[in-house]
């Protein structure tokens, strides 16, 4: 009795000072967790709760640009800069076309038009970088990239991914000049490193066979250890930082919260009056039981807000959706674990065989319905863009966590409660008490 006293006190402490640390932060040491309610560190906000910046981008065509091209090639600077918000953490950032050479970038909670420019950056710049620093080619040297698979010589047998590049006619000499170069280095500095601004995308090294004729040709092959996955990505990069034209400002300004300044505290107002009204349903409903999902449902939203705010994600109201959405499927969860325990006290079970036997028979319902909710929101992350990124993130850390917390945390309570001798079947929803 004793020990399961402490270890029910233990968690409500856990339990405690995961609210704390949402509502307030935590600051032990090398650990640093910023509040939810910190706009800087915390969990950022979208574009329609706290404004932002929207900038137009114009594209800047030369004489012997070939219009034909122009659909295509403006909906890859759209892919781009998207892929570039989004590896900055601006997932609820939105890039949508405007016209036949016009770009707008709406970029949540930077309020300075310059500053976003500065956070966004100029058009990918891609070059390939010598061990000294020295830029040997730049993305209009480039013709395509494609990856592939399959042997890359007839000595060697073995099949692998790789990126072909293929050459403008005129950076062919200088590609070979390079290679050559990098080939004769002896210090370990036999490497050119192909680079999206400031960033290293990959760092191939030359083999020293090279070192008399540098690579000849119009292609050269890219290996190591890629999957295809990483060598489709690598080979989309190039591609993206040898657009024909580069991008101008032509336009931009501040925005305005979309939803109004007062639709997030009116949100989390929503929100907490929703929880509050499942946790009274839970306890009147399911008695015991519901009390302690109740519990185990305080657990789940300070966890997965202290994750959140850890990951620094852009919040707007699809992202709020997302989340109140996975802790209806906590409490979903929870409910039919307790019918299934009520079942279990009703045909005369003890309390601990009738909570065993709950969970039991309805972790394969629960596993089923969290996995099918977790394809549907893996698929809107990687196919998604701006908020519906966004709310498929919420969705997919909010049901792992309320499977974990289900699963795990409601049981444990459960299980201390029977160790406290609470055995009245009444209080566990079973109208017509039996002798257990």
């Amino acid at each position: 009795m004793k020990k399961s006293i402490l270890s029910f006190v233990a968690v409500i402490a856990v339990i405690a000072l995961l609210c704390c640390t949402a509502a307030f932060g935590l600051n032990v040491g090398p650990l640093s967790i910023a509040s939810v309610l910190d706009e800087e560190d915390g969990i950022r906000r979208g574009l329609d709760l706290v404004g932002g910046s929207s900038i137009t981008f114009e594209a800047i065509l030369d004489d012997d640009y070939d219009t034909a091209n122009l659909t295509s090639d403006m909906a890859s600077v759209q892919a781009m800069l998207q892929k570039r918000l989004d590896s900055l953490g601006y997932t609820e950032a939105t890039v949508e076309l405007v016209g036949d050479n016009r770009v707008k970038v709406d970029i949540p909670a930077i309020n300075d038009p310059a500053e976003a420019v500065s956070v966004l950056g100029a058009t990918a710049q891609l070059t390939f970088v010598d061990a000294d620093g020295n830029v040997v080619l730049d993305g209009s040297g480039i013709k395509s990239a494609t990856s592939g698979y399959g042997q890359l010589s007839q000595s060697d047998m073995t099949s692998q991914h790789y990126v072909e590049v293929t050459f403008n006619e005129d950076a062919v000499e200088k590609w070979t000049e390079a290679t050559k170069a990098a080939a004769s280095a002896e210090d370990g500095s036999n490497y050119i490193k192909i680079m999206m601004d400031d960033e290293v995308l990959s760092q191939p090294s030359v083999s020293s066979e090279y070192a008399e004729t540098g690579i000849t040709g119009d292609s050269c092959v890219i290996s190591g250890s890629f999957t295809a996955e990483t060598a489709k990505t690598l080979a989309e990069q190039i591609n993206i930082g040898q657009l024909p034209f580069s991008l101008d400002e032509v336009s931009m300004s501040s925005v305005g919260p979309q939803l109004g300044e007062k639709a997030l505290s009116t949100s989390i107002k929503a929100g907490a009056l929703g929880i509050l009204l499942v946790m009274l349903f839970m306890i009147l409903f399911y008695r015991l039981p519901g009390f302690v999902s109740s519990i185990a449902l305080i657990f789940y939203t300070a966890l997965d807000l202290v994750i959140l705010s850890i990951a620094h994600v852009n919040l707007s109201l699809p992202g709020i959706a997302g989340i109140i959405l996975s802790i209806g499927m906590a409490v979903d969860a929870n409910v039919v674990i307790f019918e299934r325990m009520r079942d279990e006290l009703s045909n005369g079970k003890t309390i601990r065989a009738a909570i065993d036997a709950g969970f039991n028979r309805a972790f394969s319902a629960i596993l089923d319905s969290n996995i099918t909710t977790l394809i549907a929101a893996f698929v809107l992350y990687f196919m998604g863009t701006g908020t519906v990124k966004g709310f498929a993130l919420t969705l997919g850390i909010g049901v792992v966590l309320s499977m974990f917390t289900a699963v795990t945390v409601t049981k444990f309570l459960l299980k201390r409660m029977a160790d406290f001798r609470i055995t009245n079947p009444k209080l566990y929803g079973v109208r017509k008490s039996k002798e257990v």
